[in-house]
């Protein structure tokens, strides 16, 4: 899959493809059929497959200072597009010049001069351009008058249950990360650098990588049984573990950290990426009196998760 993050570098290869609209936070189900329908459209004409989003995400350029929502950063984002089997995704910023662009101009500049697109495909409610004025029926209309055809689908829903990054994000917020993970099609995760901790784990026996959340949303705060995917490094490969994400009460800190203790694992992994997957959900965090009853607890969630794991074996 060719990234591309400006309209003039496309190659002319990439160019009069079948291109999904939308910003896919989570690439969950309901985008799946999106993106799923662009392709489909791609194979039939003979034509690149391909994504439009922004980067940022427009939510982010409009309001900075709201907490972190996502529920996959860009590089998530890409690595899930790209197991769709598309040729092109093209990651436009966005920035003041692109806020104000008219929905119009958007469709004649981006869409037909910038990508070439022969074929558009939405969701039904898809908004675009300055004021979020322009929707699948701007699309169509102009669509005939330019050349272009036009996809919109519907509502996509599994038992009366809507597919949407409002619901995940709701499933992750009360602990569920089953339930998201039904609706996103996979394990919601987070991926990052490792950074150095405290290397307290390691003095009480039980070493742990530490992954600051950055972009991601927030999820109940607590233990998991986890997947780890170490992605570089000497040490890349799979692995099952426990996770704690908190504020470590007990040792009097207040920021929110990921920390993964991987089963029976030895070896230095400061600054790989890594992507932790979250499975279930095992407990809330709190506070211990002391190293000892911690450790014990400890050692339950490891029993716990291995319980929990042994028939999981890859990310959904």
């Amino acid at each position: 899959m060719h990234v591309v993050r400006h309209t003039e570098d496309m190659a002319t290869a990439d160019r009069g493809g079948a291109f999904a609209l939308g910003n896919f936070d989570g690439v969950h189900r309901g985008h799946q059929q999106v993106i799923g329908r662009a392709s489909s459209v791609a194979s039939q004409n003979s034509v690149p497959s391909g994504v439009l989003i922004f980067e940022p995400h427009p939510q982010q350029f409009f309001f900075p200072d709201k907490p972190f929502f996502r529920l996959t950063p860009f590089r998530a984002k890409t690595r899930l597009l790209e197991a769709q089997g598309l040729d092109v995704l093209a990651a436009l910023p966005f920035d003041a010049k692109m806020a104000e662009r008219s929905a119009e101009s958007f469709i004649e500049d981006i869409l037909v001069t910038g990508l070439g697109a022969s074929h558009i495909v939405v969701g039904y409610d898809f908004r675009f351009g300055k004021g979020r004025a322009g929707d699948g029926a701007l699309l169509q209309k102009m669509g005939s008058e330019l050349g272009f055809g036009v996809t919109i689908v519907e509502e996509v829903t599994d038992g009366g249950e809507t597919y949407s990054s409002t619901r995940i994000r709701e499933c992750l917020h009360a602990g569920d990360p089953q339930g998201a993970a039904r609706l996103l099609g996979h394990w919601w995760s987070v991926e990052t650098h490792i950074v150095t901790g405290d290397q307290r784990g390691r003095t009480i026996g039980f070493p742990t990588i530490n992954l600051p959340l950055e972009e991601h949303v927030e999820p109940a705060l607590g233990v998991y049984a986890v997947l780890i995917e170490i992605e570089d490094g000497p040490h890349k490969g799979s692995h099952k573990g426990v996770a704690n994400i908190g504020r470590r009460p007990t040792f009097n800190k207040s920021d929110v950290l990921l920390e993964a203790h991987l089963f029976d694992f030895e070896g230095d992994l400061y600054g790989a990426h890594a992507a932790v997957f979250f499975v279930e959900y095992l407990r809330p965090e709190h506070k211990f009196d002391g190293l000892d009853s911690l450790k014990a607890q400890i050692a339950l969630d490891i029993d716990q998760a291995r319980e929990r794991l042994k028939k999981v074996t890859e990310p959904w």
